[in-house]
C-alpha cells in the first residue's frame, strides 16, 4: 500500500479531532437518564476508531468547496451508523466477537440487551442529527441526504450485505458474488459518506458522479485489505480476533484469489 504524505496525515488528524469533538457534543451526556444506556453509547462510539467514514465526508466536501463546519453533522451521522453496526455485528447472534479495536465489545462490558439498545439508539441519533433544521443546507438537500443514509444502512445496503455474509458461510461464492456482498456490507456506507460530503458542499452532478466512482473503488479496496490483514496480522495489531473469518469459513478475497491475488486486487482498486 502506498505511504501517505504529511499534508494528508495533518488533514486526517484534524478531521479526527473535529468529528470527536462533534460526537462528544451531540451524544447524550452520561449524567442524563438512562445513564447506563448513554454511557454504553459513548463506550461504543469512543473506542479508538480510525474515523474513515467521517474523513471521507470531510474530504469529499472540501474537494467540492464545502465548509468544514457544515460537514460536521453528516460526518457524525455516518460514524454513528458505523458504530451501531459494529455493536450489532459483534453480538453472539451475529459474529460473536469479544474484542473490537483492542477492547472488550459492548455486549461484554455491559450486556446483550444493552448492546442491542445502544445500536438502536445510535442509529436513531444519526437520522435525528441529519434532520435538524439548518440554514446552511437546503431542506430538499437534507431530505435527499436522509434518503441516501437510510438506503445505505438498510436491506439494499449495509444490513443486506450482512445478511449476504451470513448466508455465505460455508458457501463457495464467485468473485462477482463476493463483490456484490461487500458493495452492500462495507461499500454502501463508504459511498454514502462521500455522497453526503458532496451534497453538504453543494457539489455539482459531475462532481458527485466522479466521487461516487471513487467511493465504490475505495470501499472494495478497504474490504480486500481488511480480509488480507485478517490473515497476515495478529490479534493485538488488529484489535479484533485474528483469523476469525477463516475459522468461521466465511467467503473472503484471499480464500477466493489467494493472498497474492488479493493483494493485486487491492492495488488495482486503489
Amino acid at each position: 500500500m502506498p505511504k501517505t504524505d504529511p499534508a494528508f496525515d495533518t488533514f486526517s488528524s484534524d478531521c479526527v479531532i473535529r468529528v470527536e469533538k462533534a460526537l462528544d457534543h451531540n451524544l447524550p451526556a452520561t449524567t442524563i437518564e438512562p445513564r447506563n444506556l448513554h454511557e454504553a453509547m459513548r463506550y461504543a462510539t469512543f473506542n479508538g476508531g480510525k474515523r474513515v467514514r467521517p474523513l471521507l465526508v470531510y474530504a469529499a466536501g472540501t474537494a467540492c468547496g464545502g465548509d468544514m463546519d457544515v460537514l460536521d453533522i453528516p460526518a457524525c451521522a455516518v460514524e454513528l451508523i458505523h458504530s451501531y453496526s459494529l455493536v450489532h455485528d459483534d453480538l453472539p447472534a451475529m459474529d460473536d466477537d469479544d474484542l473490537r479495536r483492542g477492547k472488550p465489545t459492548c455486549h461484554k462490558v455491559y450486556d446483550e440487551a444493552t448492546a442491542i439498545l445502544v445500536g438502536d439508539a445510535l442509529q436513531s441519533l444519526a437520522f435525528e442529527l441529519l434532520a435538524r433544521s439548518t440554514d446552511r443546507i437546503p431542506a430538499e438537500t437534507r431530505l435527499n441526504m436522509l434518503r441516501i443514509l437510510a438506503n445505505a444502512s438498510g436491506s439494499r445496503g449495509m444490513a443486506g450485505g450482512q445478511a449476504m455474509d451470513i448466508d455465505g458461510v460455508d458457501q463457495e461464492l464467485s468473485l462477482p458474488e463476493l463483490e456484490i456482498m461487500h458493495i452492500h456490507k462495507t461499500g454502501a456506507l463508504i459511498r454514502a459518506s462521500v455522497q453526503l460530503g458532496v451534497l453538504s458542499a453543494g457539489g455539482s452532478k459531475e462532481q458527485l458522479a466522479k466521487l461516487e466512482h471513487y467511493a465504490k473503488a475505495i470501499g472494495l479496496a478497504f474490504q480486500v485489505q481488511d480480509d488480507i490483514l485478517d490473515i497476515t496480522e495478529n490479534t493485538h495489531t488488529l484489535g479484533k480476533t485474528q483469523g476469525k473469518d477463516a475459522a468461521d469459513n466465511k467467503p473472503t478475497y484471499p480464500a477466493l484469489l489467494g493472498l497474492d491475488g488479493a493483494r493485486q486486487k487491492a492495488r488495482e482498486l486503489l
